[in-house]
């Protein structure tokens, strides 16, 4: 499979790199959940099936964390067969070039405290710690050359969570999955990027 674009094109074959399981992009009607495909010329947003109500989605990107966890992540091998032209030619998925990729920002946010989130307030407090939310927004050049951004949320899955809960805080879990996808972004995006 080659891949080509505007600055020239590959000789080799497109190599998958790494799969996000779990980001969520924040929308005025209901959250999006997508898995990240990273490979080593794009990223593709692969949207997933909606499994939660707003409500519930809207919490975890709050807190960083899923609140239902029952739902099994998907490996990279369960992609090894996909074709990446179809995956990124689904219109329910994005697919951002590296090479358009202008700046990729991390930042960790706090919540805000409300009423309404009483009881989380009193499980963050009674753990001695607060919910780092870390999330990115990825600027490129797009259709038209125009420049375009995205925000994701790093929210990993209950199922990733509750193995490293044992020996982690949930901070450190948070972190670590930002981070992680941080350095995947660092090794795949061209050194022009600018990161913070």
């Amino acid at each position: 499979m080659m891949y080509e674009t505007g600055e020239g094109s590959y000789t080799g074959p497109e190599r998958k790199v790494a799969l996000v399981h779990r980001v969520i992009m924040p929308d005025k009607d209901y959250p999006k959940e997508y898995a990240l495909l990273v490979t080593d010329r794009r990223s593709i947003f692969i949207r997933q099936e909606k499994t939660r109500n707003s409500f519930v989605l809207r919490g975890e990107m709050r807190y960083g964390t899923a609140m239902v966890t029952d739902v099994q992540p998907k490996t990279l091998e369960d992609y090894e067969q996909t074709n990446l032209e179809s995956l990124a030619a689904d219109a329910s998925n994005i697919a951002v070039a590296h090479s358009a990729v202008i700046s990729l920002v991390m930042s960790k946010g706090e919540p805000e405290f409300r009423l309404r989130d009483f009881f989380i307030w009193l499980t963050m407090r009674r753990q001695g710690h607060k919910f780092h939310v870390y999330d990115f927004e990825m600027n490129y050049r797009g259709k038209a050359n125009l420049e375009t951004g995205i925000r994701f949320y790093m929210v990993p899955l209950g199922v990733y969570f509750k193995r490293r809960r044992e020996t982690q805080t949930r901070q450190g879990i948070l972190r670590d999955y930002a981070v992680d996808a941080l350095q995947i972004f660092r090794g795949v995006l061209p050194t022009t990027v600018m990161f913070s």
